[in-house]
């Protein structure tokens, strides 16, 4: 997502959850509030659910084979200049992601990888290091780690961490026991040495998915002004 304030509005991407999981659909969950929210207070919010996500036939799903990463960043910059191509306002040049999860791992990605698409990014409680998570799910997408350990660095974050050249903030749960807060502390280690300046916000005592609802609120406050600082001056919350 991007900055638009008054009138004028900018480009927004954010990521898809993940294989599995489909973010587009008509319903009052917590993501839709979410993105409700975040147009409330002046972005511009583009929700994508790209190649690996269900309900598009097996042929869509299983695309992501051997890279998780690559498509889904693909499909995220194909939808957002098709959405610029149709909203003449939207501006691309300030454009952030975030995401949680899969999507926190989709944002770091996307300022990695596509700094000249994405320009700051939101990167929740992300898996880094894909030999660190749960083997029964990341052996199905990228194969053995000792067999095809090739797939394992093409979807890694670790080993990337130099080409950061974007505002980049790390949220991570010090009690999560979906993707251990190692995944986080291990990239900030590795930008730090590799002298790449980014945030990092601790949330002491969270699981993946944080359970207390004033932490929730003020996360969100904290993401907003992250976001506004990172995009730079033109927009005013409405």
């Amino acid at each position: 997502m991007a900055r638009g304030g008054h009138r004028e509005t900018a480009g927004a991407a954010r990521p898809v959850r993940g294989p599995g999981a489909q973010q587009v659909g008509r319903d009052r969950g917590w993501f839709t509030c979410v993105s409700q929210w975040f147009a409330e207070q002046g972005f511009a919010v583009l929700v994508v659910d790209g190649r690996g996500t269900p309900n598009r036939g097996p042929a869509w799903e299983k695309t992501i084979h051997g890279d998780q990463l690559t498509p889904a960043l693909e499909d995220q910059i194909d939808a957002l200049r098709a959405a610029a191509a149709r909203c003449g306002d939207l501006d691309l040049a300030r454009v952030a992601i975030r995401g949680w999860s899969f999507g926190g791992f989709l944002a770091a990605g996307a300022v990695l990888h596509h700094p000249e698409v994405f320009h700051a990014a939101v990167a929740g409680a992300p898996p880094t290091d894909m030999r660190m998570y749960d083997t029964h799910w990341k052996e199905r997408f990228l194969g053995h780690p000792d067999e095809q350990p090739e797939n394992y660095a093409r979807c890694s974050l670790i080993g990337h961490g130099h080409l950061l050249s974007r505002p980049l903030l790390l949220v991570h749960g010090l009690a999560d026991d979906n993707v251990a807060a190692a995944h986080t502390l291990r990239f900030s280690a590795e930008l730090l040495a590799a002298g790449k300046p980014h945030s990092v916000l601790p949330l002491p005592g969270a699981t993946h998915l944080p359970a207390d609802d004033a932490v929730n609120e003020q996360l969100l406050f904290f993401q907003r002004d992250f976001l506004r600082d990172a995009l730079g001056p033109g927009t005013s919350a409405s």
